[in-house]
């Protein structure tokens, strides 16, 4: 009896050394503290699980801002602990689940928590957020309902169009009548690389009752854009990323028997569409093909035909219809010499629908005849492709016939008097003969002295009447160089005066000119509103512009000389229109200038 009790006892002693080493070994075991992501790149209609994970319990866990993120649910507290052979095994998890906001490469930050006193930090880690991914693996179950009940939908008129033919992408929001949108916002609008586009803005949306695979839907149009492809191939549009706000049934319901909905945030997007932009064909292709696709309709036209030497007339050339009517170059006229004709005058009336551009635009030159006689302005052609008859096709004017009827007559014009036809007129100048001068203002030869003379007198006091002006002058620097904002300032308003000119210089030179140009027009704001405006938006810059209380023609004037200078990147644009861009930058600056 006695000798079981003592093995009993001696059994006890031995637990108790066993777990009080174990406990020490634990105590002594290293504490981590760590960051573990679900993955490292994701879309952004998918979602992020970020986990802070510890081997022993703390307090005072302070989570990161999450910045680029927005934070479904968290954070869920999960303990686990156990013994494995005698070893105690413990963790504790913070655990958040994220949404997006936007594109990019963005730090999930260093998280705090105080453990046994100490103060432990975890490791930043880089997550990248691309365009949305067709197919996301990791939609949260609230929204697995309202999956097959929104949908957001890109409308394209074609996929398959010439280039410089106009398509049309409308982006619809389709939803189900079981769930109810109470907001939603843009996450990511597509860019449109390789195409000229324009957004065709409403200012509220319809919702209409449609049909989506078969079912009935409700719908509103979201965004309206027109593109015109500036590059043959395969050309990509990205896809537009909604936030929608949700609110989806659930399977309680309330005491009156109406089901209840519970609100949640989900991620649409409409996918990436491919067009495949066709090439113009080289077969058939008129010389003087200036890039014009569509349907138009071609003329010419002279506001006279009979006048006078030194009077002017208009000679107008209209193209008109449906197609790319900013992108292509109108033909300029051959006139005889004797004609003087000044730069046209560019006009343009177009507006754009779904289904591209239409109106027209002209040149108008004005023209002055020098000589009496006759001149023609010869037929003038006119090429465009036609991509619903898929070839080409020429337009020519007739050809019209000035008349002048009263001036000098000058060599190789067709004169009213037969006679003269084979004779070259020798005019002669107003001042070929001279009245005699009565007065030739001669001054007599003698001997000048310069001691005691005019000139003696001012070289004397000269130096006394410097000394003000020097101190003036050293006055007027020191203040100079103490001003060290109003110099930055100079120093910009020169180097937009500097872009400015070197624009004027590269005038005929499409790529120069415009470098030259948008530099001059970024400066000229870091100047007045002492800002890197190169780093904002047009619609940044616009707003600055509005606060200074910019009219609203001088700033939209100023952000369409922006949106030339990136369009004249993918197209053709003439010597007229660089000339009147440049004018226009002029006016555009002292409007600006004159409000500041």
């Amino acid at each position: 009896m006695i000798f079981n009790k003592l093995k009993y006892f001696f059994f006890c002693i031995s637990f108790l050394l066993l777990a009080f080493g174990h406990a020490i070994a634990q105590d002594k075991e290293a504490i981590t503290f760590e960051v573990k992501l679900s993955k490292s790149k994701l879309g952004i209609n998918e979602r992020l699980r970020v986990d802070f994970a510890m081997n022993k319990d703390g307090d005072n866990f302070t989570p990161p801002d999450f910045e680029g993120f927005r934070v479904l649910i968290g954070p869920f507290q999960s303990i686990s602990s156990s013994w494995i052979n005698g070893v105690r095994s413990y963790s504790k998890t913070y655990s958040y689940t994220l949404a997006p906001t936007s594109r990019g490469k963005f730090t999930i930050k260093q998280a705090t928590i105080t453990i046994d006193g100490k103060v432990y930090k975890s490791l930043s880690k880089t997550v990248e957020v691309t365009a949305a991914v067709d197919k996301p693996n990791d939609q949260m179950s609230v929204e697995d309902f309202a999956d097959d009940n929104l949908h957001l939908v890109a409308e394209v008129s074609k996929t398959s169009p010439y280039l410089n033919e106009a398509i049309s992408v409308v982006y619809k929001l389709y939803v189900s009548p079981t769930i109810n949108v109470s907001n939603f916002r843009p996450l990511d609008n597509p860019k449109y690389n390789n195409f000229w586009s324009q957004d065709m803005p409403f200012t509220r949306y319809d919702v209409q009752n449609g049909t989506y695979e078969g079912k009935a839907y409700r719908y509103v149009v979201l965004k309206r854009v027109v593109l015109y492809p500036q590059k043959s191939g395969k050309l990509t549009i990205e896809p537009l990323s909604l936030d929608v706000s949700l609110e989806v049934p659930t399977n309680k319901r309330d005491f009156f028997g109406g089901r209840i909905y519970t609100q949640t945030n989900k991620t649409v997007s409409a996918g990436k569409r491919v067009i495949n932009v066709k090439p113009l064909p080289s077969e058939g292709r008129p010389a003087d093909f200036g890039g014009a696709v569509g349907n138009f309709e071609f003329s010419v036209s002279t506001s006279k035909t009979t006048l006078n030497a030194s009077e002017s007339l208009q000679a107008i050339i209209t193209v008109k219809g449906d197609g790319n009517l900013k992108l292509f170059q109108l033909p300029e006229p051959s006139l005889p010499g004797a004609l003087e004709v000044y730069e046209p005058e560019f006009n343009e009336d177009v507006r754009t629908t779904l289904s591209g551009m239409k109106g027209q635009v002209s040149n108008n030159y004005t023209i002055v005849p020098s000589f009496r006689g006759k001149y023609p302005i010869p037929s003038i052609s006119f090429s465009y492709f036609d991509p619903e008859a898929e070839r080409y096709k020429s337009l020519s004017s007739d050809e019209i016939m000035i008349n002048v009827m009263e001036g000098p007559l000058g060599s190789g014009t067709i004169a009213n008097n037969p006679s003269a036809q084979n004779k070259q007129m020798v005019i002669t100048s107003n001042d070929q003969f001279n009245f005699i001068k009565l007065k030739p203002n001669l001054t007599a030869i003698g001997t000048n002295y310069f001691f005691g003379s005019t000139k003696f007198y001012l070289w004397l006091i000269s130096p006394f009447l410097l000394i003000p002006i020097a101190v003036l002058f050293g006055k007027r620097r020191e203040a100079i160089a103490s001003d060290v904002a109003g110099n930055k300032i100079k120093k910009a308003n020169k180097l937009a005066k500097k872009y400015l000119y070197e624009a004027k210089k590269a005038l005929g030179n499409k790529d120069a000119f415009y470098i030259a140009l948008e530099k001059a027009l970024h400066n000229y704001l870091k100047a007045k509103l002492k800002i890197e405006t190169s780093e904002f938006s047009k619609d940044k810059i616009a707003s600055l512009l509005s606060e200074k209380e910019i009219d609203e023609t001088t700033n939209h004037a100023f952000v369409d000389l922006l949106k030339n200078c990136e369009m004249a990147r993918y197209s053709p644009f003439s010597d007229v229109q660089m000339k009147q861009d440049y004018n226009k930058a002029s006016e555009t600056i002292s409007s600006i200038d004159k409000k500041l």
